[in-house]
């Protein structure tokens, strides 16, 4: 099986890329294959034919899970996020890959976001997303409870989706 961690956070090396790619660990008992930290294309985004930007969503196009985050901005996803995932073809961008919305906050009031809003696109975008959203608190220290929790709940609803799929 292969992993991604997609994560649209404008901090490099952040707390949304380290809380996503502990979740993909959980989720698949391995280490992440590929991780898209997407502030590190950031000018390149605005230009479609960039071949790092095209190089990258092919590499998440071609996993089997995909943990896809970001840090709430305004009950939303971020601006960053959007751009990447805008490169995607509508319908068929992401078509057998199994995603997983992830977003981190400062409060529970936003914690439908990557259900309401984060999950429609990657599944507007042809994405598998047989579990709902996780929103986790900013605080690291809160995550593995709920990392634990999440993973156990919907683990089973996951795999399957991913072993049927050969890998490029």
């Amino acid at each position: 099986m292969t992993t991604a961690v997609v994560v649209g956070n404008p901090k490099p090396r952040s707390r949304t890329l380290s809380a996503a790619t502990r979740l993909a660990e959980r989720l698949t008992g391995a280490s992440v294959d590929n991780v898209i930290d997407v502030v590190e294309f950031a000018p390149a985004l605005l230009d479609r034919d960039d071949s790092r930007i095209q190089q990258a969503v092919s590499i998440v196009s071609a996993s089997n899970l995909a943990v896809v985050a970001s840090p709430t901005f305004k009950a939303s996803y971020s601006g960053l996020l959007k751009l990447f995932l805008d490169q995607f073809a509508t319908a068929d961008g992401l078509r057998g890959v199994t995603a997983v919305p992830l977003m981190l906050g400062a409060g529970a009031a936003h914690a439908l976001a990557p259900e309401l809003l984060l999950r429609p696109v990657l599944t507007e975008l042809g994405a598998s997303v047989p579990a709902p959203g996780l929103y986790l608190p900013e605080h690291e220290n809160q995550w593995e409870p709920l990392i634990q929790a999440y993973s156990t709940r919907w683990i089973e609803h996951l795999r399957p989706a991913n072993v049927h799929r050969t890998n490029n």
